[in-house]
């Protein structure tokens, strides 16, 4: 038992640091863990998943939002598309066949880890200022934060936010359809579509990811897949972690975490299009 909250520990520990550092969560690596490494339901590795999200979410926006990093205005915005697709999805739950989603949700991940390597080859990590978005104007989105690695003010401006919009809106249905996490969607709207810089947009998705899984987490709760013996272990480990994570993000070059990100998008997306197609 003690060998089992250890590992929950230390496992906590490092999903927080490398969600809060690429804004997916802890949730795709404590899952693996429990039920592989430790041999738990899935069920219990779901519920532990859903802590996982809450936890990377708080220990690591507080940081952000000290910093002025993440985007508060955008965060609140796009909850309202994420919000709205999951109970959408939720209704429809059995309707659209599932395999069909996950084949398309899957090459929309692998597009997106295509696109983020175009980005890291043409070195364009600092985004120039374009031509400003009316929207982007009107609702006060567009933003700056202090770039810890580089010792300079960035200044952003957010663009194409209809776009941003639907992208958020499939990530809530995929959310309630094909109960996934949508860290790698919200990223990929923000930082693909809206064209933030790449550290706003992970410390933005950290904040999302955390108001979306605490919406969920009473029918978890109350249904019996949160286990104390799990969750409290991990979420100290994860509170942690997402503390230490929230630091290194801000130093580390951009061109690192998106070299980070890139395989990770690309397994996420490659693992749903087997799924779909049977394989898994």
């Amino acid at each position: 038992m003690f060998v089992h909250i250890l590992i929950f520990l230390l496992v906590g520990i490092f999903a927080g640091t490398m969600g809060a550092i690429l804004g997916l969560g802890g949730g795709m690596i404590v899952t693996p863990v429990i039920t592989l490494g430790v041999g738990l339901d899935i069920k219990y590795a779901i519920g532990a998943s859903i802590i996982a999200v809450i936890a990377t979410s708080s220990g690591s926006t507080i940081a952000f939002l000290k910093d002025d990093v993440l985007n508060l205005r955008v965060a609140m915005l796009l909850e309202i598309a994420t919000t709205v697709g999951a109970i959408l999805g939720a209704i429809l739950t059995g309707v659209i066949n599932s395999d069909i989603l996950y084949i398309f949700f899957g090459f929309l991940l692998v597009f997106s880890s295509w696109n983020m390597l175009r980005k890291l080859r043409a070195g364009n990590e600092i985004l120039h200022l374009t031509k400003p978005d009316k929207l982007a104007d009107k609702f006060k989105l567009n933003s700056s934060y202090y770039d810890k690695n580089l010792k300079k003010q960035i200044d952003y401006q957010v663009e194409h936010i209809p776009l941003g919009f639907s992208i958020m809106f499939g990530a809530g249905l995929a959310s309630g359809m094909l109960g996934i996490g949508s860290g790698a969607f919200k990223v990929m709207a923000l930082d693909n579509a809206m064209k933030m810089p790449l550290k706003p947009s992970s410390a933005t998705s950290n904040l999302m990811m955390g108001v979306t899984a605490a919406a969920s987490a009473t029918v978890y709760f109350f249904n019996g897949s949160i286990r104390p013996d799990i969750a409290v272990p991990i979420a100290l480990g994860i509170l942690v972690g997402a503390t230490i994570g929230s630091r290194v993000m801000q130093v580390l070059p951009s061109k690192v975490i998106r070299a980070t990100f890139i395989p990770v998008l690309l397994y996420l997306g490659l693992q749903m299009v087997l799924k779909g197609l049977g394989v898994l």
